[in-house]
């Protein structure tokens, strides 16, 4: 846990240029809800799946910040302000991440099989109000626009607004 932390602080410090010193680090939600999703995440592992859900609800009105105890999250996530994200049971999120207000990443009540929220890959960004929807994969590298909506396989460095979201531009900025 004090390596998560000691990761989360020199994260937020970098990616949010409006922090002025290392204890606001605390005060961010995103970092809260973290810390209570690692919590539940372990829970839930252990199939306490009522203690998870009630740490992960406790979050949620604590933080904004919605992330059922199943979903997995790598390492280096950043949700910027967060308020409204909703991260679905079998959502997979990779390293370095990151997204703002208003991103869900859900499913779209049509899924047939036991997946039924995406996965997102490495130094992905999600725009403020994005909605990534159903077993879908989003590849490395790729920017989410503000508000686009998801709905199918996106290929690694490409940019995806709209809705539903279309890729409108190749990337070419390699790996972080």
């Amino acid at each position: 846990m004090f390596k998560f932390i000691k990761e989360q602080i020199s994260i937020i410090k970098r990616r949010d240029p409006a922090i002025k010193s290392t204890l606001e680090v605390f005060l961010y939600p995103s970092f809260r809800a973290q810390i209570y999703h690692k919590i539940s995440k372990f829970l839930y592992n252990h199939k306490m799946y009522f203690l998870a859900r009630l740490i992960s609800e406790f979050a949620k009105r604590r933080t904004g910040i919605e992330i059922h105890p199943g979903a997995t999250i790598g390492k280096g996530l950043f949700i910027d302000h967060g308020t409204g994200v909703v991260i679905g049971q079998t959502a997979v999120i990779k390293d370095y991440v990151t997204m703002f207000h208003g991103v869900t990443l859900g499913g779209t009540g049509n899924e047939k099989t036991k997946k039924r929220h995406p996965t997102i890959g490495n130094n992905v960004f999600i725009g403020s109000g994005a909605k990534v929807l159903g077993n879908i994969t989003i590849g490395d590298n790729v920017k989410i626009g503000a508000n686009a909506v998801v709905l199918k396989n996106v290929e690694k460095n490409r940019t995806i607004v709209g809705i539903p979201g279309y890729v409108v531009k190749e990337n070419v900025e390699k790996d972080k």
